[in-house]
């Protein structure tokens, strides 16, 4: 058996088969994190479609995933990774010391393991599923570094559909947990979960909703409502985020356990099957986005217009910046559970003498009747606080006095 190692890439992770230690010298060199492909899981399909030779390549070979990060991406580009027959792939093959043994076209009377269409559609289909794991995974992560209690949100709602979302949680956990111990997905286990994407995208649309009236909100003009708002969107985003996140982590699930019924039931159709789930899915990351930098817009809005009024409301400025600043790690935090890239910027309250700075000067630049009362003011003001500021500081000096004399 030879040495050689195939990569196979579909934009979301890298799959490395060949032989098990070929593979795992590759990955060492490399120093990758990997969790197992499961490549054995296509053979039955295989044999099951006459494809006696290429079911008995796989039974050969490991197969380890890598999600695509800017590490992993950075190792691959010393590769010449090739375009491939599958829609989305790029393939290419690697000899035991890490080069280039050629370039290899796709072709059904190949040597390669991977040339075959039905071998190279199963890999993609299972790649996608663990892919999928693998964010799973990190929504959990997610959940679990926030401490959100999901269940509690869910239960705290009047709207029966989302009670419902605790039994869907539920029924998909205990047929993945099925899955891992048989290896597939019956036609029984099946029929447990097909009806739960209603109850799922239900929820989702509910949760996003619930976001917008949360973005609305914030449109309020009076510092003391814009104040009392955002402070509302800090104590219950978050909340709603833990939902979003958990219906996507289900619906993943739900698209695991869809992969590996079609390959069980009708392998021929997996790869455009795949296609299909991982189109609607990034359908479903783009609303999610879409929506979570409405709020973050109206944030960013709310924090612009607290920092220009910091000079009459230098108290509710603050208290607006702070709470759009959490609000927006919290959005920060869960688009990276999600896998979405964000680009929220962290503002900064100003100060109360800055802003009284900033005025003066602008006054002086502008020129005109106003510049004697704004020098007058902005030197009142200026001088107003460094006399706070002496206050305070004799204060603490005549306190360290007290203490002094009392040891």
């Amino acid at each position: 058996m030879s040495d050689d190692i195939e990569l196979i890439s579909d934009g979301e992770g890298v799959a490395i088969v060949g032989p098990a230690e070929a593979v795992d010298r590759f990955l060492a060199a490399e120093g990758l994190d990997s969790r197992d492909l499961g490549l054995g899981r296509v053979r039955p399909a295989l044999i099951a479609s006459g494809a006696l030779e290429a079911g008995a390549k796989i039974a050969e070979h490991s197969g380890r995933w890598v999600k695509l990060t800017k590490q992993s991406a950075e190792a691959m580009k010393k590769y010449d990774v090739m375009k491939g027959a599958g829609k989305g792939l790029s393939r290419g093959v690697l000899t035991e010391n890490g080069k280039i043994k050629g370039l290899i076209q796709f072709s059904r009377g190949g040597v390669s393991t991977l040339t075959n269409p039905a071998v190279l559609a199963g890999a993609a289909g299972i790649m996608a599923q663990v892919a999928m794991q693998q964010q799973m995974d990190e929504i959990s992560e997610y959940l679990e570094e926030i401490d959100a209690k999901v269940d509690d949100v869910l239960r705290g709602q009047k709207d029966a559909v989302l009670a419902d979302m605790v039994g869907v949680d539920l029924v998909i956990k205990d047929a993945m947990t099925v899955r891992g111990e048989v290896g597939r997905v019956s036609e029984i286990t099946w029929s447990k979960v097909q009806t739960t994407s209603t109850t799922i995208a239900r929820t989702q649309v509910y949760a996003l909703r619930q976001l917008d009236a949360l973005a609305e909100s914030l449109e309020k003009k009076k510092m003391s409502e814009l104040e009392d708002a955002t402070r509302e969107v800090e104590s219950r985003a978050q909340e709603w985020f833990a939902v979003l996140a958990s219906c996507f982590q289900l619906q993943d699930g739900l698209s695991v356990l869809e992969l590996d019924r079609v390959l069980d039931a009708s392998p021929e159709d997996l790869d455009n099957h795949r296609q299909g789930l991982m189109a609607a899915r990034d359908k479903r990351l783009e609303v999610i986005a879409s929506r979570t930098e409405i709020l973050v817009d109206r944030l960013e809005a709310a924090a612009d217009l607290a920092t220009s009024k910091v000079l009459l409301h230098p108290l509710a400025s603050g208290s607006i910046v702070r709470s759009s600043n959490n609000v927006g790690s919290d959005i920060t935090r869960f688009q990276d559970g999600l896998g979405i890239e964000n680009s929220h910027d962290v503002q900064e309250a100003k100060r109360w003498t800055t802003a009284v700075v900033e005025m003066r000067d602008t006054a002086i630049d502008r020129g005109g009747d106003g510049v004697d009362a704004a020098k007058r003011l902005g030197d009142e003001t200026l001088d107003r606080a460094k006399s706070v500021s002496v206050l305070v500081t004799s204060k603490l000096a005549d306190r360290a006095r007290r203490w002094q004399k009392s040891d």
